[in-house]
């Protein structure tokens, strides 16, 4: 673990979590002459109770380490956060660390300056550490990185059940949409429908329509960020969400995240959508069919396109407004501290998947009994979500999008879908009208 210089001082991961003592390089740092009676505000969309009670110990520690600094956890949601951030930026009143939201929505702020670049904490956290290229996605054009990632995600696996399977006399995980799409119509049946895809006007069929562009073997920019949307692709993955519309509940049309996994988990769909955050959801919630899940990644139209894992690189980042910029640091880099990170992790294990190579291979992130009881789908998934990609970082080739989180924030995409799939208007004519609304937005 290195111990480079942050603000013209040194801090390093272990001391951020033993505390400003003489001996480290922590003590160099100006936080505790300055930092008397400071309070860093935390917030995250991640905020199921045991993540919390993780996030609670990860508190204790940093404040007892380091005297004057208190450190308030504040919950935004995943739908939420981008209005909530908006009227934080405009006031001035702005959290001083942010976590859990996708690397795309971070490019777009700091592009805006609204974001203090965090190249010193990637340095302190230790960037040897982390898997090959697990930042690129946060290097910014003008060579600084904006943020982090607390994690890796991967947020659009297959969840199968292998004993609905088994009873329809299907053998093999489907690997094209056809494939799917037979499985689904055999499992529905006796109250199951055969999947949860989402419908509703938010980010969760904006970021999943995305996915299914590219298992259709499209993009929605070229590599040189043009908009190329209006594609055979695009009609294909749009007549293929058609398709599947009646396999899906009839609250589909309104589901987001929670609805998704609430309706694999709770045995309503046959086949679910999702990170792993689904394994400990049903061991917790509905053990009878723990033994029978598994996940693949999700099928493309035809087995020779590769599949495309939807990763949106939970991230962590400073608002350049903060008053507390030092401090913030300082708690950032104490979030990768083995014991905090490990818990965190824990919290959820496969949801948010470890971006540092020591965590991974640490014994105390292994022995977790979720991990232990599905190593083949965490590895999957861990390797899916290495070589994931998002709207903001569509392929090796495609450079960082700056705008992409405004793209997903305008809901563009999702009513293209809504109006298509569930209007029956001329996928022509509304597939036109939503490159144009992206190129206002990338030329705005």
């Amino acid at each position: 673990m290195k111990n480079p210089s942050m603000i013209g001082k040194g801090i390093s991961r272990r001391g951020a979590l033993q505390g400003f003592a003489a001996a480290t390089a922590v003590a160099a740092m100006p936080i505790r002459a300055s930092a008397q009676d400071i309070t860093l505000r935390w917030w995250s969309p991640q905020g199921a109770p045991a993540q919390v009670d993780a996030y609670m110990a990860q508190i204790a520690a940093f404040e007892a380490a380091n005297p004057g600094i208190k450190v308030a956890f504040e919950t935004t949601s995943d739908e939420g956060y981008a209005p909530q951030l908006a009227a934080a930026f405009s006031s001035g009143e702005v959290p001083d660390i942010v976590t859990h939201l996708p690397s795309f929505a971070i490019q777009s702020y700091y592009a805006n300056g609204l974001v203090e670049p965090f190249n010193d904490v990637i340095e302190a956290v230790g960037a040897d550490d982390y898997y090959p290229g697990a930042n690129d996605v946060f290097k910014a054009a003008d060579g600084n990185y904006v943020g982090t990632g607390i994690g890796n995600s991967a947020a659009n696996m297959l969840w199968l059940r292998k004993d609905l399977m088994e009873e329809a006399g299907i053998s093999a995980a489907p690997r094209t949409w056809d494939e799917l799409r037979g499985a689904c119509q055999a499992m529905q049946k006796n109250g199951i429908y055969g999947a949860p895809l989402p419908y509703g006007r938010n980010s969760m069929t904006t970021l999943i329509f995305v996915g299914v562009i590219h298992q259709a073997g499209g993009q929605v920019f070229d590599t040189d960020l043009n908009v190329a949307l209006d594609s055979q692709a695009t009609r294909d993955a749009l007549e293929f969400y058609a398709s599947m519309r009646e396999l899906c509940p009839p609250g589909a049309t309104n589901y987001s995240w929670g609805e998704a996994i609430t309706a694999f988990v709770s045995g309503a769909t046959a086949t679910g959508i999702y990170t792993g955050r689904v394994l400990g959801n049903v061991n917790a919630q509905n053990p009878p069919i723990a033994d029978s899940v598994t996940c693949v990644t999700y099928p493309t139209k035809s087995a020779d396109i590769p599949a495309w894992t939807f990763n949106d690189f939970p991230s962590v980042f400073i608002p350049k407004q903060s008053k507390n910029i030092d401090a913030a640091k300082a708690f950032a880099a104490s979030l990768f501290n083995p014991d905090g990170y490990i818990q965190q992790l824990h919290a959820a294990p496969g949801h948010v998947l470890p971006v540092l190579k020591s965590i991974n291979e640490n014994p105390a992130y292994q022995s977790n009994e979720i991990i232990q009881k599905y190593p083949a789908e965490v590895e999957l998934m861990s390797q899916a979500a290495a070589g994931g990609f998002n709207l903001g970082y569509e392929s090796a080739n495609h450079p960082s999008n700056e705008k992409a989180g405004e793209v997903v924030g305008s809901g563009v995409i999702a009513d293209m879908v809504q109006r298509v799939v569930l209007n029956g208007e001329s996928a022509d004519q509304v597939i036109g009208e939503t490159t144009t609304a992206i190129e206002a937005i990338m030329n705005g």
